[in-house]
């Protein structure tokens, strides 16, 4: 490809389309971030809500978040494949698509009754979000300039933590507010989903979005390795880290507000207050969006990780509403951890962009087996004292703001 086609710093084979291209195509990624932060999210809903119908312990209960993560480490390197397959735009495609099958799933898994099915429809719904993360991360990150990309995908991110702050709200209302535990009540809020996905992937196959320029060049570079990388295997593990934390904390936010020493609320409204936790989360994004034009994301992360650390340790040390709006106010400094610790990630990556991609979505595993290491500790020593689980991950993501993401 020519160096006219190509802006070289924003990492974008323009084609001679339009800025204005680029903006639409910053839309459209916003939209996709959007719905698969809906769809996550309502795990924290259904976690407390299969509990009750299969009468699960924690451990068990958590297997939801086991198998739904779990396809990430296990589908993310063949996402990259794809990708470099058939483009970062059918790659969406096939991802809302394979997203909406899963969805279908819950259908006969609810008329059977089975946890087993539900397990794996969590685990096809997984694989299809997993697919357009890996797409979606990369592309966001390469549509302008390299210095201001974190502070585009925290932007990005905002939309999928809006995504998250309205998820609670819907799954509270629609399924932890029927009068029974019946595990009918997910059929039709999940084959609505179904139907506004299939839309979106007509949507996408249909319209035009700039390439790439590393999509163009995709061959591996000669002798090197994703593991030769110390601040992309290190970045990994921090994304392990993140999302285990983030996403142990959201699935036991609903059993922790029942609580009587923490708030002693109905389990419907309980459900109703994850939703400040991913709001926090969607305000921290954009302020940070705005913020980290101007501080350097490395300090930024270290800061909020740590500050993540001292919330958890006073919910951990206090009862009643201290407790519970400490551990809320967590979702605002995880807010913008995942697209830094992506950006810095795969920082400079080049045409190996979209495999090291691959590797960081692996990590997001983290959110398979944290989950469950905090389950076990609840079942053990009780839910209070089990966040202990989840401020051990942030120590680590301190760590690596400070040191290990150093590429010198």
């Amino acid at each position: 490809m020519s160096s006219s086609n190509t802006d070289s710093s924003a990492g974008i084979a323009t084609g001679g389309q339009p800025k204005e291209t680029q903006t639409f195509a910053f839309l459209a990624m916003t939209c996709l971030f959007f719905f698969w932060g809906f769809i996550t999210v309502l795990n924290d809903i259904l976690i407390p809500f299969l509990k009750e119908s299969f009468d699960l312990n924690y451990t068990q209960a958590m297997l939801v978040q086991f198998c739904f993560f779990g396809a990430y480490f296990i589908v993310s390197p063949f996402a990259g494949r794809l990708i470099d397959k058939v483009g970062f735009q059918m790659g969406i495609v096939i991802g809302l698509l394979t997203t909406a099958a899963g969805c279908v799933l819950f259908y006969p898994s609810a008329d059977l009754h089975v946890y087993s099915l539900f397990l794996f429809a969590f685990f096809v719904l997984a694989s299809g979000i997993t697919i357009l993360q890996v797409a979606a991360n990369p592309y966001v990150t390469a549509l302008g300039p390299e210095k201001t990309a974190a502070s585009r995908l925290n932007l990005a991110q905002a939309a999928n933590s809006l995504g998250t702050t309205v998820g609670p709200f819907v799954g509270a209302m629609l399924i932890l507010g029927v009068v029974a535990a019946d595990a009918s009540a997910v059929q039709m809020p999940y084959l609505m989903i179904a139907a506004v996905l299939v839309v979106a992937a007509l949507l996408f196959r249909g319209i035009k979005l700039p390439k790439l320029a590393h999509v163009e060049t995709s061959e591996d570079v000669a002798g090197d390795s994703v593991w030769n990388h110390r601040s992309l295997v290190l970045g990994a593990l921090a994304i392990f880290m993140y999302v285990g934390g983030e996403v142990s904390i959201g699935s036991f936010l609903v059993n922790y507000f029942a609580e009587s020493s923490i708030a002693g609320m109905e389990i419907a409204e309980a459900g109703e207050m994850v939703g400040y936790y991913w709001g926090a989360a969607m305000i921290g994004r954009l302020v940070g969006a705005l913020l980290m034009n101007y501080i350097a994301s490395t300090k930024y992360l270290a800061a909020n990780a740590v500050i993540a650390i001292l919330m958890i340790v006073v919910s951990m040390n206090t009862t009643g509403d201290v407790a519970m709006w400490s551990i809320l106010a967590v979702g605002f400094f995880n807010s913008i951890m995942f697209p830094t610790i992506f950006t810095l990630a795969v920082k400079g990556l080049g045409a190996m962009t979209s495999k090291g991609s691959g590797l960081v979505c692996q990590g997001i595993v983290g959110g398979a087996l944290i989950p469950v290491v905090q389950g076990v500790t609840a079942d053990s020593i009780g839910i209070q004292l089990s966040f202990i689980v989840p401020m051990l991950c942030y120590v680590y993501i301190g760590w690596y703001a400070l040191k290990g993401a150093d590429q010198s």
